[in-house]
């Protein structure tokens, strides 16, 4: 047990699929796995540890920002001995030709955000995922024939603020935004663990085009489907 998990060490599977959304957990768990059960509700933080198709896995959710995806992430890392996590989430788009649901594989991270310097004294604010998941996510994505963009994301701490999207674009290759990954990888990096983010895309900042906050926890399918079929 941790300040924010109360589950044994033995509830929780090495392989950890992360949504933001307490909700998309319990749908994932209930739509997706066999043989799970509730693991964790501190904070209405809910996980659910079960089987895919014989993979033991867990799906936790991480809340939102940097913050709140740094305690969870840390601390299944280091004191739950989980060797993996992949994100899924949702991103917005810097690209008008980047539709609604299409999904961005994670290559790297830009943020101004100073949590890796606060938890290594290392200043860095360009973090990669690991190049191994990354390669099953996209043999796993060519096999069932899904379209993925591998590039980079914005991770920001302020989901109400005026990006430079032109600047992002142009100097970090960056085409969309986001608030978790920096933090996940820097706590991947540092405890030498694996990490990833699979990212669909729920609004678009060119065209301005959004899905509803039920579609965005519910119909995400594609994105969850990948994440799974990519650690079995």
């Amino acid at each position: 047990m941790t300040p924010h998990i109360e589950s044994n060490k033995e509830d929780i599977a090495k392989t950890v699929i992360m949504p933001g959304d307490p909700l998309r957990a319990k749908m994932i768990a209930e739509k997706y796995l066999t043989d799970y059960k509730l693991v964790n509700s501190v904070r209405n933080q809910l996980a659910y540890t079960g089987y895919y198709k014989g993979k033991r896995v867990t799906v936790f959710s991480s809340g939102m920002g940097n913050p709140s995806m740094g305690i969870y992430s840390y601390e299944l890392f280091n004191f739950y001995d989980v060797e993996e996590i992949i994100r899924v989430g949702s991103c917005g788009a810097f690209d008008k030709d980047l539709d609604l649901y299409e999904i961005v594989l994670v290559d790297n991270s830009y943020s101004k955000s100073n949590y890796l310097e606060e938890l290594t004294d290392e200043v860095n604010n360009i973090l990669s995922s690991n190049n191994d998941l990354n390669r099953q996510i996209l043999d796993t994505a060519n096999k069932l024939k899904i379209d993925v963009n591998y590039a980079n994301v914005y991770c920001t701490d302020v989901f109400y603020n005026h990006v430079d999207i032109d600047y992002l674009r142009e100097n970090y290759n960056c085409i969309a935004t986001e608030m978790e990954t920096f933090a996940l990888f820097s706590n991947a990096m540092k405890l030498n663990k694996k990490a990833s983010a699979i990212l669909t895309v729920s609004d678009n900042l060119i065209t301005h085009e959004e899905t509803t906050s039920e579609e965005r926890q519910n119909s995400f399918n594609k994105m969850i489907e990948l994440a799974l079929e990519s650690i079995k």
